[in-house]
């Protein structure tokens, strides 16, 4: 699979932005869109909104996915569950009722997706991509290690014998990035370290511009924040809707994350304050 991360600061809007569907996450109430969608309906066909539940096949984690409505189309759904579930984008395989994977530009209503039942996610197996989000979220670190999560791995499949070793070694960087972006929303504290001592790269984005910071402020994970910054995470950093560190946690309704940005914030600016050099004075001339 060819790689779809970017770096910072490359950054590019897309035109259709998924602002709702990142305001449907853990405790965060309707989203301002689909408020909009309600009231401007047709009062004899409102939009009606109910849960579903979402199962990781790879992970063995189920999560309850709120709002939802028969309109809702496949792809935004898997923006939504980006942040929601902390699977980049381009790993998401969706599935209902048989392992047929729905396709993008498809509706919950043309599935015939009903409230409560549950949708499969399986993460793409090619490259081990699935064992390696498993690992991220149930293993340690000397597996993840030998998934080739460390830019010292020597892990390799069918696809990377035909790389070049400035190939590789991007390869290994980005799936060094995909376990940090899997555990960081999980909260694996040990699994996060040990990958940002080994080389990843806390401002890598998934295809929609998310990064580790943005999984740890939408779910809470403290700790996390506080490593992820040290390591050189920016809470500046956009995703493609334009939204940071910042205004994600205070569209997810995490006052914590948003008090704990805050805090650092003004740290920094008093340590830039104290060790700023003084002005010389002004020389004076005889007259």
């Amino acid at each position: 699979m060819n790689s779809l991360i970017r770096k910072m600061p490359h950054k590019k809007k897309r035109k259709d932005s998924t602002v709702s569907q990142l305001k449907t996450g853990v405790n965060f109430p309707m989203s301002t869109l689909l408020q909009q969608q309600s009231r401007s309906a047709d009062f004899s066909s409102p939009v009606r909104f109910f849960g579903v539940k979402l199962h990781v096949v790879d992970t063995e984690e189920t999560f309850s996915v709120p709002e939802c409505h028969r309109e809702l189309r496949i792809s935004n759904l898997k923006a939504r569950l980006e942040l929601l579930v902390g699977i980049p984008v381009n790993f998401q395989r969706l599935q209902y009722l048989d392992e047929a994977d729905l396709p993008d530009n498809s509706t919950f209503k043309e599935h015939v997706i009903i409230p409560g039942s549950t949708i499969t996610m399986r993460i793409w197996s090619q490259d081990a991509w699935g064992r390696l989000a498993r690992a991220a979220v149930r293993g340690g670190s000397h597996k993840l290690h030998h998934l080739g999560a460390t830019k010292t791995s020597l892990f390799c499949t069918a696809f990377t014998e035909q790389m070049k070793p400035e190939e590789r070694t991007e390869w290994l960087a980005h799936r060094s990035f995909v376990a940090l972006f899997v555990a960081v929303h999980r909260g694996r504290l040990d699994i996060m370290e040990f990958l940002l001592q080994n080389g990843a790269d806390p401002r890598y984005q998934t295809p929609l511009g998310r990064t580790a910071l943005h999984a740890a402020v939408v779910t809470g994970q403290l700790d996390c924040i506080e490593v992820l910054l040290n390591y050189g995470a920016q809470i500046t950093d956009e995703d493609h809707d334009g939204l940071n560190a910042l205004v994600l946690a205070r569209m997810w309704g995490q006052k914590e994350s948003e008090r704990r940005l805050f805090r650092y914030r003004w740290r920094m600016r008093m340590a830039g304050t104290r060790t700023s050099p003084k002005p010389k004075p002004e020389a004076k001339t005889e007259t």
